[in-house]
């Protein structure tokens, strides 16, 4: 009878996403080659949302999608209060988007609407600002009460952009958008996403941009107004947090996913003990190696590794600097 294998630290290969707003900051920034694609507009560095989903690059698991590492390990991936929540879907979905133009305004909607309506999940997320061209946007909430009839008639008149609220985008800014928060990414943004494992998305104007053939892209009006907060939201999706160089700092505590800031250019042990909780890598910058559970596996800015729940401690080693963000589940 063959010896079960133990599970281990996973690696992903990421999937590489042609969009029409998409440029070329994930190559030249984080040196990530994608080709043939001549542009990158989303950079899937972890998903098990059907028919997108990563595949483990490292050990015995390799070409194993998450969602298959998931079937076999169950609680010793994810922990058992995950398991007993989510069973073998994966809660997360972790991106890096590139706007050279700007996405279209858009909305997601909540895990009520998105069950009720034969959606996998509603999406909730939060934005990591990786870099920002001068003048760079983010638009988030609206700057006052609207009603269902202003926003048709703003679509229609090309008016919308007035009542979003809008900030300048700074590398380090930080965003948390829960689903129903109208939100659009502006021309020159560079950004890390974690988000709920989701692929809902209401367009509901789209800067009356066309296609290479001429056409505009679908708008989805109808559903977006079923699910948008209407109500003023002024700043309110910008989080302010404090980091310490070679500490972890809290960045998001929500109930779909805690992320947490690690600056690195000291080797950093973390002790997880008396946790039963997977934890994702996510290197934004920098590189180095994470060493658990007898392997050293190294990592770069775009990538991504996945700690077990049955993990005891992490030791990250930077070479000789990294940013990680550190993600997981309360």
């Amino acid at each position: 009878m063959e010896e079960e294998k133990t599970l281990y630290p996973l690696k992903f290969m990421p999937l590489f996403k042609d969009k029409i707003w998409g440029g070329n900051k994930v190559r030249d920034l984080i040196g990530i080659d994608y080709s043939p694609l001549e542009r990158l507009g989303e950079l899937w560095v972890l998903s098990a949302v059907e028919g997108q989903e990563t595949v483990v690059e490292n050990g015995f698991l390799a070409e194993c999608t998450l969602k298959e590492v998931l079937e076999m390990y169950a609680d010793e991936l994810v922990g058992e209060d995950n398991f007993d929540k989510f069973g073998e879907d994966f809660p997360l979905l972790i991106k890096i988007i590139d706007a050279a133009d700007n996405l279209s305004v858009q909305v997601h909607p909540d895990d009520e609407y998105a069950w009720a309506n034969d959606m996998q999940n509603g999406k909730t997320e939060m934005w990591y600002v990786l870099q920002a061209d001068e003048g760079a946007k983010i638009y988030c909430g609206f700057n006052q009460k609207e009603t269902k009839a202003d926003i048709i008639n703003r679509t229609r008149n090309n008016t919308i952009e007035s009542v979003l609220h809008v900030d300048e985008a700074k590398q380090g800014d930080l965003y948390y958008i829960p689903a129903g928060t109208v939100h659009a990414i502006g021309k020159g943004v560079l950004l890390a996403e974690i988000q709920q494992s989701s692929d809902a998305t209401f367009r509901i104007y789209d800067w009356n941009r066309k296609n290479e053939k001429g056409e505009a892209r679908e708008l989805h009006l109808e559903q977006g107004l079923k699910v948008m907060d209407l109500s003023a939201q002024e700043g309110t999706a910008k989080c302010h947090y404090h980091y310490h160089l070679n500490e972890t700092t809290n960045m998001v505590e929500s109930p779909y996913f805690v992320t947490n800031l690690i600056p690195l250019t000291n080797g950093l042990r973390k002790n997880l003990e008396n946790s039963d909780t997977f934890y994702l890598y996510f290197c934004v910058a920098g590189g180095g190696f994470i060493n658990c559970m007898k392997e050293r596996i190294p990592l770069k800015a775009g990538e991504i590794i996945m700690i077990p729940a049955i993990a005891k401690d992490v030791l990250i080693e930077p070479t000789p600097m990294m940013e990680i963000l550190e993600i997981t589940t309360l």
